[in-house]
């Protein structure tokens, strides 16, 4: 019996001692990927991060409504929001809140993760910099900004192919794979040389293929074009003036590192609606023009002049690192994260929906998963309760 039971630990012994040694063989990406598993909208406290800091003596706040919060949704409704672990639902029109709600624990002053609607942010500092003549034009090739971006079918790829995810990089969109250059990248702490490495296996400039390294890529094409850090120029260009509650945090690779840029930009739902709010006035913010209207114009349109990611039809649903929703008889640009981040202005109802939350639907309809589709649902039932000129009012 002692000779089994010793057997029985010498043998587990040897397990935890194999399985320890190579979980240090792992790079170290996977290593953090392993420790932290599936990514949170809480995350702040684990990676470094810079603060965009908003400008304390120039706040603008957003009106409630004279029906603000009157609104209840049906207990169907509200139960699909819980289901997902909605943390955050916003309905705005004409710069007043009609409905806010806080759930699962959250509160309004609580920053998430908007994950990969972070991109929108970038393909925003994009055009200022174009605009500010710092990036000259967007189809200069990345080589201009990133010398050593030359490698192979690398020398083809211009910015604009970078903004419609046309670049043809070697990405892996993977969440769930433990090896994939997307676990990589958000657990990493190389995000330059991952990028910057990587091969160009399509030809640029041809089909839609979404790849959150075009998106990092242009970010470091930014930096190399303005001379400071995305963070700085987000708080200079963007979170000042328009005149943020909050501070906001963009998440780094590494102490004094890299932003991710494709992912990481934490903030509250009110002061995340100010981007929908800016694409609703076309780049301007209370009489000042923060992106040009022309610049806007394309960001909001969908870039048909490529294939879409099924390689058949003309694409229809993405511009310049903004996604575009057609419901019903709207076409409304929006920003969009992984795991349910949404971000809708509604140009046709000078209207905004913002949905933050843990979870999203598994369930695609071509390029949507159906979620989106019933938060707009819902929020169209509160707008047309507080304003019957837009149809008949849905009583819960």
């Amino acid at each position: 019996m002692l000779s089994k039971r010793k057997k029985i630990l010498a043998g587990t012994g040897a397990l935890i001692l194999s399985l320890v040694l190579i979980y240090f063989s792992l790079p170290y990406y996977a290593r953090q990927a392993l420790i932290h598993w599936m990514p949170v909208i809480n995350d702040l406290e684990l990676f470094h991060r810079h603060t965009v800091h908003h400008d304390t003596t120039n706040v603008w706040y957003w009106a409630h409504a004279d029906s603000y919060n009157r609104y209840q949704l049906t207990s169907a409704d509200a139960h699909y929001l819980d289901s997902l672990q909605t943390v955050s639902f916003l309905v705005i029109r004409k710069d007043s809140i009609l409905f806010e709600s806080y759930r699962d624990g959250w509160y309004d002053t609580l920053t998430s993760n908007i994950y990969s609607a972070t991109k929108t942010i970038v393909g925003l500092l994009a055009g200022i910099a174009l605009d500010e003549g710092k990036i000259h034009s967007l189809d200069d090739p990345v080589s201009r900004y990133i010398p050593s971006y030359t490698q192979g079918m690398q020398a083809e790829v211009t910015i604009r192919h970078l903004l419609t995810m046309s670049g043809g990089m070697a990405w892996d969109e993977s969440y769930a794979s433990l090896f994939s250059v997307t676990t990589h990248g958000y657990y990493g702490n190389d995000l330059y040389d991952l990028v910057t490495g990587l091969e160009v296996s399509e030809h640029p400039g041809i089909q839609y293929s979404y790849r959150s390294g075009e998106t990092q890529l242009l970010a470091f094409v930014i930096e190399a074009a303005t001379g400071k850090t995305l963070s700085q120029y987000a708080e200079e260009k963007l979170w000042r003036p328009m005149q943020a509650e909050r501070d906001a945090y963009w998440l780094l690779d590494k102490e004094g590192g890299d932003e991710k840029a494709f992912c990481c930009f934490h903030t509250t739902a009110r002061d995340v609606a100010r981007f929908a709010r800016l694409m609703l006035h076309r780049g301007n913010w209370n009489g000042r023009q923060l992106v040009s209207e022309k610049y806007m114009s394309e960001l909001m349109q969908p870039a048909t002049y490529l294939k879409d990611q099924w390689g058949k039809d003309s694409l229809n649903y993405y511009g310049f690192q903004t996604w575009i929703m057609h419901y019903h008889n709207q076409v409304n640009p929006y920003m969009r994260g992984m795991l349910g981040q949404y971000i809708i202005a509604i140009p046709s109802l000078e209207a905004i929906v913002v949905r933050l939350g843990r979870k999203r639907s598994d369930v695609y309809e071509r390029e949507i998963t159906t979620d989106i589709t019933r938060y707009m649902d819902i929020a169209m039932k509160i707008l047309s309760c507080n304003d019957p000129s837009i149809q008949s009012c849905k009583k819960p």
